[in-house]
């Protein structure tokens, strides 16, 4: 699937979740269910995934994590569902604004 499909397939998703739900849950409740509609659509999807810090040839622990991961190629931050970004499993420092 080519970067402008996923986007719009998980824009979709976000704002089928925020039709379904309405606003006021917590953020949490909103991942959780943008989670399962991704799915439902048929993506791949990593959720609270750990990012490790590497400096000077040493892995110092995971230094973020990534609320969702979308077929390793889009980062979902679910406080701005819409801003999604081009990632690697090996180049996730850019984190979507």
């Amino acid at each position: 699937m080519d970067e402008r499909a996923l986007s719009g397939e998980v824009i979709g998703a976000a704002i089928e979740v925020q039709r379904s739900l309405g606003p006021g849950l917590l953020e949490s409740a909103y991942e959780l269910a943008l989670e399962r509609e991704l799915l439902l659509r048929g993506l791949m999807v990593e959720r609270q995934k750990a990012v490790f810090l590497e400096y000077k040839g040493v892995v110092l622990g995971d230094a973020f994590r990534i609320d969702l991961l979308v077929n390793d190629a889009c980062l979902l931050n679910s406080r701005r569902w819409s801003s999604c970004c081009r990632c690697t499993k090996h180049n996730c420092l850019r984190i979507c604004a």
